[in-house]
């Protein structure tokens, strides 16, 4: 009857609806229809008009551009294809990653039910309620007050002491232990409030927990190491609960009761990757924290009354008062030779679809930089193989060069190329993205693939859709994976692409811990956040194991300003910079290097003297044809020594140009500026100097292997070979 009155009055509304706003309505529908009706006609008498001006269609096919004109659409089209086949890869890979973790966490849940259905089996639980007392003793021998304990009763008078087990305890166990509680506390001042509790869901065993600090042997404590033990490493094809019951009373048998010991907070709110914390009065700076939920955190803010944590992955899934967990150990990320060829996560993980990483030795993302005396002289050079980088700014294996400019003027290109340029020279290298789209990350992974230096490389991705928490740690990860090269006496080359956008997920995170802003709205410490990022980078004495890091971070400018806040606070503290400059870019000079403002604080220390010897001149050289330049864009009257020293540079200018993924060996480089710089060029067109300079390196290896055989030494020239390379490069000029 209900419904039926319901009906009625609907249709009773619709009926009143329909005689007030009836007209209403036809009006608004027909006058929408004759719109339609109008414009199709509209349409249809264009298609007509069209139709009587086309030509007959012809028997032959229309004509194709030429071969030069679809050089570059198919060129696109294949990039494209590329593109999209890389992308669809990329997600695949992630996929099948995700669906393998979440299969082995369901399998891991599965086994910890069946272990814990068990552990409640009658025989079992008779075994387990005879070890009570053995637990009590073994606890009873670890309890201890610790330095958060006697800050907290500076201010109160009682701490709060809780007895939890599985099942009710005989009452003289229950008064030894609060009769231990109680004298402990009074000799620092203080007296327990002693609670005794029953949960079943401990399975079996005790937790004691004296303020923050909790000392656990229950089973349900143990499944929880068990169950992190079985997601971290792979299932075996077979394994029962009986197993692991075994394997647990065998090594209850042989080692004794085993007591956890770890202290407990809790989440006091949570919002935008930050969770305030209250209680964990013993933590540090930096340890990593652990959730309810399973998302674990780092801490970066310690104040009186909370503490301030950043969430690793989905801070969603943490309910506000849920506890937290202290995981014991600082910040840290597995290290070794098993990561070179993979990409992966600020924590370490594989994203590249391959297999889970399960490094032997881990090292802390925060790290001590060396000391002065365990540090060497930068002597050894580290060719990037471009020629404006090697003659002009060399860079030294330990040292940091700051590699800046606009957006889009080849800053990651002279990276990479660096990278490339280091095979079979025994470095391995670490590539930092940091804010970096996807598609750009995989674009330089499949380059380093195509040019064979992924095999000694690690990437660390921190792209721009992870959070502000992973971009910040990513440049730490990466320092600490290049520390591993370092103390063990081997080379290692970092870029940190770029450091910008590290500074701004840095102060995200500031202003979400509620630090106080200062210069241009950056925290006061972003200086000593890239100071001992980058202090990381040394060259080892003998002593201190003789390898070294060599750092080169990247920072994005704004209109060609290196005068703004993040840009002097990383020139201020790197060995030197690279300048990249938009004009020189957009005319084409690859890579875009200004003379002017780049400058290596290592100098000719880091090249080879055969470098050194050639390329002595050429910075002032170039720095006088700029200078000329500049002026004979004003006046056209110019005497032939003036009219020289322009060509010249012009020539040196197209030399130094270098097209990408093309790296040069360092005899090439000194060969052709010399070629350059003593005038032997001078026969050639500026647009014909990359001619030039193939043709003068395919001569001298087929016609002067003997002198090619002593440039590739590096050694400095004497008179006698300076007059036999000048005798080779006069008759080349002669036959150009």
């Amino acid at each position: 009857m209900q419904y039926l009155y319901a009906a009625l009055n609907f249709l009773i509304l619709a009926a009143l609806v329909w005689l007030l706003l009836g007209k209403s309505i036809r009006r608004i529908f027909s006058s929408r229809r004759e719109r339609i009706n109008a414009e199709l006609d509209e349409a249809e008498a264009i298609e007509a008009e069209l139709s009587r001006g086309l030509p007959a269609p012809a028997d032959e096919p229309l004509p194709l551009p030429a071969e030069d004109g679809l050089a570059p659409l198919r060129e696109r089209f294949e990039h494209e294809k590329r593109r999209r086949i890389d992308e669809a890869e990329r997600r695949m890979a992630e996929d099948r990653r995700e669906a393998m973790v979440k299969a082995r966490s369901l399998a891991a849940d599965e086994l910890i039910e069946r272990i814990r259905m068990k552990f409640r089996e009658e025989d079992t639980v008779r075994a387990i309620r005879k070890t009570e007392p053995q637990l009590a003793e073994k606890i009873l021998e670890m309890i201890a007050v610790t330095p958060g304990d006697m800050c907290y009763l500076m201010h109160h008078d009682v701490l709060y002491v809780t007895l939890t087990s599985a099942f009710p305890l005989n009452q003289e166990l229950v008064d030894r232990i609060g009769e231990r509680a109680e004298k402990l506390l009074s000799g620092v001042g203080g007296r327990p409030s002693y609670w005794v509790k029953v949960d079943p869901e401990l399975i079996g065993g005790l937790r004691l927990r004296i303020g923050d600090t909790v000392y656990d042997c229950t089973i349900e404590n143990r499944l929880y190491h068990l169950k992190h033990e079985l997601k971290e490493s792979p299932l075996p094809q077979q394994i029962s609960a009986e197993d692991v019951i075994r394997s647990l009373g065998e090594g209850l048998a042989a080692q004794g009761p085993e007591v956890d010991e770890f202290q407990l907070g809790r989440v006091l709110s949570v919002s935008d990757g930050i969770c305030r914390l209250d209680g964990l009065a013993d933590i540090m700076y930096g340890e990593v924290v652990e959730f309810e939920c399973g998302e674990r955190g780092m801490i970066l803010d310690i104040e009186p009354d909370r503490i301030g944590c950043v969430v690793f992955g989905k801070y969603e899934k943490i309910e506000t008062l849920s506890r937290v967990r202290r995981v014991g150990r600082i910040a840290s990320v597995p290290v070794g030779d098993e990561l070179l060829g993979r990409v992966v996560d600020p924590l370490g993980r594989a994203l590249d679809g391959g297999e889970r990483i399960r490094g032997r030795e881990r090292r802390p993302i925060e790290f001590k930089a060396p000391g002065i005396p365990d540090r060497k002289t930068v002597d050894v050079p580290l060719h990037t193989g471009l020629k404006a980088v090697d003659a002009l700014v060399p860079i030294g294996r330990g040292q940091r060069e700051l590699i800046i400019g606009d957006r889009q003027t080849g800053k990651s290109a002279i990276a990479i190329d660096a990278i490339i340029n280091q095979k079979g020279k025994g470095v391995s290298c670490i590539y930092v993205a940091i804010g970096q789209k996807e598609s750009t990350v995989a674009e330089i992974r499949d380059k380093l693939e195509k040019h064979g230096a992924m095999e000694y490389t690690t990437i660390v991705s921190a792209t721009a859709s992870s959070s502000a928490s992973m971009q910040y740690i990513a440049p730490f990860a990466g320092a600490a994976m290049s520390e591993y090269f370092m103390y063990s006496g081997r080379d290692c080359l970092i870029v940190y692409d770029d450091l910008s956008k590290h500074a701004v997920a840095y102060r995200e995170l500031s202003l979400l811990l509620h630090r106080p802003s200062g210069r241009e709205a950056y925290p006061g410490d972003v200086f000593y956040l890239h100071s001992r990022l980058l202090e990381r980078a040394a060259r080892l004495s003998p002593e201190a194991g003789g390898g070294s890091v060599t750092a080169l971070p990247i920072i994005e400018t704004q209109a060609g300003d290196i005068s703004s806040y993040i840009p002097t606070n990383v020139i201020s503290i790197t060995d030197g910079q690279i300048f990249l400059e938009t004009d020189l870019y957009n005319e084409g000079q690859r890579p875009a290097v200004n003379v002017g403002l780049s400058v290596s604080r290592v100098g000719s220390a880091a090249q080879t003297k055969l470098m050194k010897q050639v390329s002595g001149k050429l910075r002032m050289e170039l720095a006088q044809y700029r200078e000329l330049n500049t002026f004979a864009q004003f006046g056209s009257d110019l005497d032939d020594s003036t009219k020289k020293v322009l060509d010249r540079g012009m020539r040196m200018m197209r030399a130094l140009r270098q097209k990408r993924y093309e790296p040069l060996p360092d005899w090439k480089q000194a060969l052709l500026i010399y070629a350059v710089s003593e005038g032997f060029a001078d026969g050639a067109a500026p647009d014909e100097i990359e001619d030039f300079e193939k043709r003068l390196c395919e001569r001298f290896e087929t016609k002067h292997k003997e002198l090619v055989s002593a440039l590739k030494t590096g050694e400095k020239m004497s008179r006698e070979f300076e007059n036999r390379l000048r005798e080779a490069l006069r008759e080349f000029a002669e036959v150009s």
